[in-house]
């Protein structure tokens, strides 16, 4: 596989995917632009080498894991595309547990004692990360690490950091100004 130009790469991932108007952010803040994620994530040309990136911040942690854990929705298509190119196995975090079938908040295989590192998309105040992580902790699982395709505001890493969380990530928000 050839070399990946980050900065060319940011520069397509802001031309597809930034937007400007008026959006409310999941914390709730309202902003004159957005990232809008699922843009990316639903073309393989830029898929692909961003899961690459992502994979390398995962081979860099001086730790083994034994599974991503991509958040609902868009950590979801991320772990897939990073676990195909590193082999390593997906699990599948919902916000909340389905009300049906297995009823579980977590799928794809058991995690009890093991190491996870979670895969998500943007990263803001971390809330979503936070109640994730406690969740998946009070199950069983070992979380120390998150990975994410975009620092949007640096005050998430101190947030996440309080949780014992280390936050890496492909871009930060200044990538595409």
């Amino acid at each position: 596989m050839t070399a990946i130009d980050k900065q060319q790469l940011a520069k397509q991932c802001g031309e597809t995917c930034w937007l400007t108007g008026e959006f409310k952010l999941r914390s709730g803040q309202i902003s004159s632009d957005y990232f809008d994620k699922y843009r990316f994530e639903s073309q393989p040309h830029l898929l692909v080498p961003i899961a690459t990136l992502m994979a390398e911040k995962i081979e860099a942690i001086d730790d083994e894991f034994f599974a991503l854990a991509g958040l609902e929705l868009g950590g979801v298509p991320l772990a897939t595309a990073i676990g195909i190119q590193n082999g390593m196995p997906s699990l599948f975090v919902r916000k909340k547990a389905k009300q049906y079938g297995t009823c579980q908040f977590a799928e794809g295989l058991d995690f009890k004692g093991k190491k996870l590192v979670i895969i998500e998309d943007v990263v803001t105040t971390g809330g979503q990360i936070i109640e994730s992580t406690k969740m998946l902790r009070e199950a069983g699982a070992i979380v120390e690490h998150v990975i994410c395709v975009l620092l949007r505001d640096k005050a998430g890493i101190d947030r996440l950091a309080a949780e014992g969380l280390t936050l890496d990530y492909v871009f930060s928000r200044e990538d595409f100004e």
